[in-house]
């Protein structure tokens, strides 16, 4: 909730709360926004014409996945989450779905275009994502790794959440785990370290909701860090976060999904 930090995590560290999300699949699939159309535009600039073939990592229940198929893409898609993965094929079809870790997933070598990852590639070891995804690309393919992040709350709504937080859960009164995609984290760095590809290009797409006090615990519901801790600690802190922040109606809350692409070096 505070402003962004230049502290970060990633893959190993966070390992213990990557498989929360298939325990709230349903909410997860009614609640996460989608991708910007911009997007999936430059996608299309690197990766080409319908029929192209895309490798998505950590689809949940197809966020990304419908933007991908809109492009006329042949998708394959893999998650961990059995129950993500159900929803996501219960509206969208054509898409070849793998229930599996990307660690122990084993594409083809050199089949794709495209391999994309939204809002999950900082589960994964990069001393294993970067190298797989390097081996599943064809020559000249790109790695596209792209994330939601949400910016904090309007100055009277986190006036009135920081002592809730305070005395329930201070643990949780930091920038979220998406912070990881904003440019000081470390996904440019992680590129460069692995060698395999060449110049990263990012770009950035702001955009915002308006959600209403309980639209925003529903959001709250489906992130790992809050599924992390006591459940009566957790239902404690978002019913006093509901009342709280019901006072306003609607909040306006604003959002940037960061986009990080590169191509695989020959």
């Amino acid at each position: 909730m505070p402003e962004r930090t230049t502290s970060f995590a990633c893959g190993a560290v966070l390992s213990d709360q990557r498989d929360t999300f298939d325990a709230v699949a349903a909410e997860y699939d009614a609640v996460r926004p989608l991708y910007p159309d911009e997007l999936f535009d430059d996608l299309a600039d690197v990766v080409g014409d319908a029929g192209q073939w895309v490798l998505e990592v950590g689809c949940g229940s197809g966020q990304a996945t419908s933007g991908l198929l809109a492009r006329g893409w042949q998708v394959v898609a893999v998650d961990p989450g059995a129950d993500l993965i159900a929803l996501a094929q219960t509206r969208l079809t054509g898409v070849d779905f793998h229930v599996d870790r990307f660690e122990s997933f084993a594409p083809e070598p050199a089949r794709y275009r495209l391999v994309a990852s939204a809002q999950a590639w900082h589960w994964i070891d990069p001393n294993v994502s970067f190298p797989k995804a390097a081996t599943a690309l064809q020559p000249g393919g790109w790695l596209a790794i792209f994330g939601h992040v949400p910016l904090p709350p309007p100055p009277e709504a986190l006036k009135v959440l920081e002592p809730i937080y305070a005395e329930i859960a201070p643990d949780l009164w930091r920038p979220p785990p998406q912070a990881w995609y904003l440019p000081e984290g470390p996904v440019r760095t992680l590129f460069d370290a692995s060698g395999l590809f060449g110049p990263v290009t990012c770009k950035a797409y702001a955009w915002s909701e308006r959600v209403t006090a309980a639209g925003f615990v529903r959001q709250l519901r489906t992130r790992s860090d809050y599924n992390v801790i006591p459940q009566d600690r957790r239902e404690r802190l978002l019913a006093e976060v509901e009342k709280a922040l019901a006072r306003f109606g609607e909040l306006s809350l604003r959002n940037e999904t960061h986009l990080y692409l590169a191509e695989l070096k020959s």
